[in-house]
């Protein structure tokens, strides 16, 4: 009987939070908590699917291919997805999928279990040729975002699929660039407070486009992926008061982001400069996107209190996990700070080396 073992790990977002929507670059990298999908085919024609730390079970018919798509059905989106490239079940297998990563925190432990699932399929089903970490990656988003017309971009499937830390361009011209450079005193902080992802990534993508289509009014060379910080206010002028905060923030953050790009490409890495480009970032995502709240602020005070080179809140926002940064002998000491202030959960993480599956026969 065969065995096959998938694993998706989480992922954080270092820079860029709410840019992929607007086409622009983020960098993210894959976190050491992980999915865990473990399926022993059972010679029957369903799968059984088995969620013990949620408290669910599913049986799926493999020609439930042909079922309706509902709303958040990713294990349907996925089947239906893979179908097109002649990806098609033809023997059950009983599943049993566990996770390390905190639920609903903003590490994409939704995103990692689409990854998974994804990945154990071409695994078992083939075509083999799909089994690269790119398409795995690309065929995750479309079965989470495009299969839903959901409004989230490509950077958590890239991020778990690929791993490592990586540089993503989202926009027209998408690429990726897998950087190099050692990435320690990473930790995480799960608040407790359950996120926000569609109804606040609806609002800020909309709101967001809309500034950038009033800039366009008045100027209508303006790219977003060409705005130069140095000509904010010129951009600011040309959009209404409600507007200003979505478009300050995105030009912001790209600038943020490119600073941190060049840092990350030099060989030897400059901690306390990727902090201070950290801490600018939370600004703009705190202060002008307002996705933080009050536990999340008393975290990042905590933790930059307690020496943090720098402290972000990640994901979609509303509640969710927060990332900091710091110096080896400070981490200690800004975990018992963070959970002091409130997180239910705080720890070290390190950079993970992606989405993998392995069969044992």
């Amino acid at each position: 009987m065969r065995e096959i073992t998938s694993i998706a790990p989480g992922r954080t977002c270092l820079f860029g939070d709410h840019q992929d929507y607007l086409g622009l670059p983020i960098i993210a990298c894959a976190i050491n908590q992980h999915i865990t999908l473990k399926a022993i085919e059972n010679n029957t024609n369903f799968f059984q699917i088995d969620l013990p730390d949620i408290h669910q079970k599913r049986t799926i018919p493999l020609n439930d291919v042909e079922a309706t798509l509902k709303k958040g059905d990713h294990f349907i989106a996925a089947l239906k997805v893979l179908k097109k490239l002649n990806c098609i079940p033809n023997c059950g297998f009983d599943i049993h999928i566990t996770g390390t990563i905190p639920i609903n925190s903003g590490t994409s432990s939704s995103s990692a279990l689409v990854v998974a699932w994804v990945q154990f399929l071409i695994k078992a089903f083939g075509p083999q040729t799909l089994l690269t970490a790119e398409t795995i990656s690309q065929l995750a988003f479309e079965a989470e975002v495009t299969a839903f017309n959901a409004p989230g971009g490509k950077m958590d499937q890239y991020s778990i699929g690929l791993g490592n830390i990586i540089y993503l361009e989202t926009g027209d011209y998408f690429s990726y660039e897998v950087l190099k450079a050692p990435l320690s005193g990473l930790i995480m902080a799960a608040s407790g407070v359950p996120k926000e992802t569609i109804s606040l990534l609806k609002k800020l993508k909309t709101n967001s486009w809309k500034a950038i289509h009033e800039v366009k009014k008045k100027i209508p060379n303006f790219k977003i992926e060409e705005a130069n910080i140095e000509n904010l206010q010129l951009y600011l002028n040309c959009v209404s008061d409600d507007l200003r905060p979505y478009l300050e923030a995105a030009i912001g953050n790209f600038d943020v982001t490119q600073k941190a790009l060049v840092e990350f490409r030099k060989e030897t890495l400059d901690m306390v400069t990727i902090g201070h480009l950290m801490n600018q970032h939370h600004h703009y995502l705190k202060n002008l996107l307002k996705i933080t709240v009050p536990k999340i602020d008393a975290m990042i005070d905590a933790a930059l209190d307690a020496g943090a080179l720098g402290a972000k809140i990640v994901g979609s926002g509303g509640g969710g996990s927060i990332a900091v940064l710091s110096l080896k002998n400070k981490e200690k000491k800004i975990i018992n700070a963070i959970l002091a202030a409130g997180a239910i959960d705080a720890y070290t993480v390190a950079i993970d080396t992606g989405a993998r599956v392995f069969v044992t026969e």
